[in-house]
């Protein structure tokens, strides 16, 4: 994450124009053309090394030349002279270069590695190279080739593609949308999408974000980045490559890594975003947010003066998953008022084909008094009884009416499908989302229900896992053994092992290296489970049964003698050259109606771990019915998965089958998450078949590839998501010998707070949250427990014998990771026990380990034990100019270790 001079690519106090050129058709010429058009003619440098004069401004031969400091500046030069200019641009002390030209390369040694080195060296933030620039109506900034300005406005668009950009600029222009920026990205030498969505997501003229996505080079700043952003506000995203064709074009353009597009749908929907997938839907979604603000629920009711439109509204409706309101009871009577007898009084609303502008507006009125309503969608078919423009006009006249006497107010959007360009643009100046078919305004309407509903799944807070502890230590050592043997697979064996100490539901496994002792090791089995299984035991055979490698429902001895050489034949002519050591014995779990489920895990290139979950059975790719999700998971995504797939209709009983236990298979899948974030050695895991059945779960056959990692890297270092932070859990003993936990914070200490809460006093909750106030929300507390671990950190006291949380220190992070803001609350009744110290100190350690450079809080000036326990811990006291009564603490890290000699 980084934000730090973003601000010169949207309020520059000067542009400087690197390659400016007199000669028509020319970028050179097209980019000063822009900015002269613009509020940017007085502060402009323009750089071209022959010297002269360009529409009145002089040309300056170098960047050194130039008689001021550059602030923003835009390259448009050869590609052997980009590097020379940078340099002279840091050295002039310019803050952030838009780098139009093309052909830089990529990887190592390459111009654009070298470019962005010179530019990490100045602080110098960099747009590009292989852009068209970038836009900022909101300054009169056109600093591009894109033929048209922008109209300023509150939507913000970042694209790596340059010509989505002038496609959108010129579309949103002849709809009189406007934008708080423009930004093609090109080939992100330095700047890309996280940093865009941090600064657009803390921008207070910026209403919902716009991304046109090829290709994420930085799987956990983006996450990280697209997390906080969609929390704030509407982020809409178009991502091309959906199939491997058009992917493989994109890559080849900017030498990215391609990924697996179901991969960025799965990361797409864990950050919250609203995907769309052509730019027809990219301009509806632009259309819809641009005039409807909040939706309080996705409850739709339609006006229309077609039965037919009406119906297939409905039907749109409820084909993309939307809900109609049921009218109240005083609703529909004072429709019966109104309308004619041909007339449906019931939603969707038929006023009938004679409808005028005094029915639509009484009935819209009506409407949007009823409780049970959500958002309306009015559509009007061209009638030679009615005007649509006057029809428009009444619609438009009531809404305002009813803005200004203060009644009830919800979302109004239309589709009319007459009266032309006169009649959008009265909707367009009414600040009215309007559509030309039934079709476009559904789909229009989905987005915003999506953005709601999206918000609503980023604070729901997750039931806890029963408690579990897995064995790590049986776990590491199955796992270093086999890497010392130099295994890549795991054997049925260390399979068993490895999630028997995760208490995963998985049969014992034994080893037999003859079909005698396979039959030996069966008898016991037999005899307990009344059958056996025996599988080969080979590292070079993966599908066992493409080769007949198992065999099933073995009811005795000699029955398993007899299979057991067979599948060791077999093995032998179809791999005469594979290590075969011998087959595996398994019992025999029957499981009657049972269904066959896929559980497992992938490394992605680009987002790492990814957890996959479906139908299993041998038919598993050609059933194709499966779920992807980003580790780490808790029991709602994991819930989330399940519910993806068509799979899970079965799993909830039919006829004579009983319903399987799908929250047991959830957490199965949380403990696999768990397991991968544990060992990073873990490269592939496929558990097929998990048998699910109402009596439990079993996996009846795994398979487990490792690999050795850096000793140096952090297990959470592959993670696109950053996991639980486990390391940093710890007991403390406070001063009146009570045992502690103090843990990093987890989604499910929401529950926690409530009694936390009645244990603080009202002066208390005024000195840490400058009000007294009680009300404290799901949504408040969710952004307290709802911890993004790559930007942020909080801990949470909890004593071990009560369960009940004790106190609570959290540091919330910049988007440059350089500098947080401390926060830290103890329960009243518990002041003097030096809790509140404990968790200072411990805040100030992880601010070191994880890179802060200063550690601050406001701290009211009343609150002395707040400022003497910094000022002990080497804080430093600052007034706050602009308010007396508050004092800044500022922590500058440097040696913490030596200033807190007694850190854990």
């Amino acid at each position: 994450m980084s934000s730090y001079n973003l601000d010169v690519f949207f309020r520059p106090r000067n542009v400087t124009v690197v390659g400016a050129s007199t000669r028509k058709g020319s970028i050179g010429c097209a980019l000063v053309d822009n900015l002269l058009e613009g509020d940017y003619s007085e502060k402009l440098f323009l750089v071209n090394p022959k010297g002269g004069s360009l529409k009145g401004l002089p040309l300056y031969p170098s960047v050194a030349e130039i008689d001021g400091k550059p602030d923003l500046a835009i390259v448009a030069v050869s590609p052997s002279a980009v590097l020379g200019e940078i340099e002279a641009l840091g050295k002039k002390g310019c803050r952030g270069v838009v780098v139009i030209t093309s052909g830089l390369g990529t990887g190592d040694g390459s111009l654009k590695r070298q470019l962005a080195a010179i530019a990490a060296r100045y602080k110098m933030r960099i747009i590009g190279p292989n852009c068209i620039g970038i836009l900022s109506p909101r300054v009169g900034l056109n600093a591009s080739f894109s033929h048209v300005p922008g109209l300023a406005g509150d939507l913000a668009l970042i694209s790596q593609s340059g010509a989505i950009v002038t496609s959108v600029a010129d579309w949103a222009t002849q709809k009189h949308i406007g934008f708080s920026g423009l930004v093609s990205l090109g080939d992100k030498a330095d700047v890309d999408f996280g940093d865009m969505l941090d600064h657009f997501a803390m921008d207070p003229h910026t209403r919902a974000i716009l991304l046109y996505v090829e290709s994420i080079k930085d799987a956990r700043k983006f996450m990280s980045s697209a997390r906080a952003a969609a929390r704030t506000k509407p982020v809409v995203l178009m991502k091309a490559g959906r199939h491997a064709e058009g992917a493989s074009i994109a890559a080849s353009r900017n030498g990215s890594m391609v990924g697996s597009d179901a991969v960025y749908d799965a990361a797409f929907t864990r950050a919250g975003l609203l995907r769309v997938h052509d730019l027809d839907e990219f301009f509806d979604a632009v259309e819809t947010l641009t005039h409807i603000r909040k939706l309080k629920g996705p409850d739709l009711t339609v006006l229309t003066n077609s039965t037919g439109i009406g119906v297939l509204a409905v039907d749109d409706h409820i084909d993309l998953g939307g809900k109609l309101s049921t009218l109240e009871e005083t609703t529909t009577e004072r429709l019966n008022a109104l309308l004619p007898d041909a007339s449906s009084h019931s939603n969707p609303v038929h006023i009938a084909n004679d409808a005028g502008p005094e029915r639509y507006s009484k009935a819209l009125d009506i409407l949007m008094d009823d409780k049970h309503t959500n958002a309306i969608l009015v559509m009007a078919c061209p009638s030679a009884l009615a005007s649509p423009i006057e029809t428009a006009g009444a619609v438009i006249e009531l809404l305002e009416a009813r803005k200004k006497s203060r009644k009830r107010h919800i979302p109004v959007f239309v589709a009319w499908l007459g009266g032309g360009a006169p009649v959008a643009k009265m909707f367009e100046d009414a600040d009215i989302a309007h559509f030309s078919t039934p079709a476009d305004a559904i789909r229009g309407f989905s987005y915003v229900v999506k953005h709601m509903e999206a918000q609503n799944e980023l604070m729901r807070m997750p039931p806890a896992l029963s408690d579990f502890q897995p064995d790590l230590e049986a776990a590491r050592t199955v796992i270093d053994n086999a890497l010392v043997s130099g295994n890549q697979w795991l054997d049925a064996v260390d399979v068993s092992r490895l999630l028997q100490a995760y208490n995963l539901p998985i049969a014992a496994s034994f080893a037999a290296a003859t079909a005698v002792e396979a039959a030996q090791l069966a008898a016991p089995l037999i005899a307990k489970h009344g059958a056996a299984v025996v599988k080969i035991d080979s590292p070079d055979i993966q599908y066992k049964s493409d080769i007949g490698g198992v065999a099933l429902n073995l009811s005795n001895s000699g029955a398993v003698a007899t299979a057991a050489q067979q599948i060791l034949t077999r093995a032998h002519e179809a791999y005469p050259n594979a290590d075969i050591r011998g087959v595996t014995v398994h019992p025999m779990m029957r499981r009657h109606h049972a269904v066959e489920l896929l559980a497992g895990m992938t490394v992605d290139d680009i987002f790492g771990p990814i957890m996959v979950f479906g139908r299993g059975g041998t038919a598993v790719e050609v059933i194709r019915d499966k779920a992807l999700a980003l580790p780490p998971l808790d029991m709602l995504s994991a819930r989330d998965m399940i519910e993806k797939t068509r799979v899970n209709r079965r799993l909830e009983g039919y006829r004579d089958t009983p319903a399987s236990n799908k929250e047991a298979i959830a957490e199965i899948l949380v403990k696999i998450s768990q397991m991968v974030a544990d060992f990073p050695e873990l490269q592939e895991l496929d558990f097929n078949p998990l048998l699910a059945h109402a009596d439990g779960n079993m996996i009846a056959d795994a398979r487990v590839r490792i690999a050795p990692t850096p000793q140096k890297s952090h297990p959470h270092k592959r993670f696109a998501i950053k996991p639980y932070p486990q390391e940093w859990e710890q007991e403390r003993e406070l001063k009146d010998g009570r045992t502690v936990t103090i843990r990093p914070m987890r989604p499910e200490d929401e529950a926690l707070f409530a009694d936390f809460f009645d244990h603080v006093t009202d002066d208390d909750m005024r000195l840490r949250f400058f009000s007294a106030a009680r009300s404290m929300s799901h949504a408040f507390i969710a952004k307290l427990t709802q911890i993004d671990y790559a930007r942020s950190m909080a801990f949470i006291a909890v004593d071990q014998k009560t369960g009940e949380m004790l106190g609570s220190v959290r540091l919330m992070g910049d988007a440059n990771h350089e500098k947080g803001e401390y926060a830290v609350m103890v329960r009243s009744d518990l002041k003097g026990l030096g809790l509140g110290w404990k968790l200072m100190k411990l805040i100030l350690q992880f601010a070191e380990k994880d890179g802060f450079r200063e550690v601050d809080g406001e701290v009211l000036r009343s609150n002395r034990t707040m400022r003497q326990m910094c000022e002990a811990l080497g804080f430093e006291t600052r007034m706050d100019p602009d308010d007396p009564d508050l004092v800044h603490m500022v922590f500058t890290i440097k040696d913490i270790s030596k200033k807190i000699a007694d850190l854990i």
